[in-house]
């Protein structure tokens, strides 16, 4: 199967251009590489070249225990979502309606875990808030 033909002829890339560099400025080039969207250094060089713009991601690890902890709470939210399903069928299923005190019981103490789990989120979320949106 062949190749598909490009949409834009202007934005191949037909012309090499090879150049040497110095140590230093190939381990500044692969750092840039680390940190960035790029592929490879010859991306790198060529958007440096080109004055484009080269996005760079950085991890912050102070945040790592707040991320796993917004992990939990998620899992944990949807376990309790996943209850409430179960027993609102169980209270839909139940014909003679004996169980269903029993089942509005259980939905409601449910929600009073998700309440909890809802308002430890919004603490989370407001640290992070005055973290990265400074006033």
């Amino acid at each position: 199967m062949p190749r598909r033909k490009a949409n834009d002829p202007e934005a191949l890339l037909t012309h090499p251009i090879i150049f040497r560099v110095s140590e230093t400025v190939f381990k500044r080039l692969e750092k840039t590489l680390a940190e960035s969207d790029c592929g490879s250094i010859g991306e790198v060089a060529r958007k440096i070249v080109s004055d484009k713009p080269i996005k760079c991601f950085y991890i912050d690890i102070t945040l790592n225990p707040v991320m796993e902890e917004l992990a939990l709470i998620r899992k944990e939210l949807k376990a309790i979502g996943v209850n409430i399903n179960q027993l609102t069928k169980r209270f839909h299923q139940d014909e003679g309606g004996r169980r269903r005190p029993y089942y509005i019981l259980q939905v409601a103490e449910q929600h009073k875990q998700a309440d909890m789990k809802v308002a430890r989120l919004l603490i989370l979320v407001s640290k992070l808030t005055k973290r990265w949106l400074p006033e």
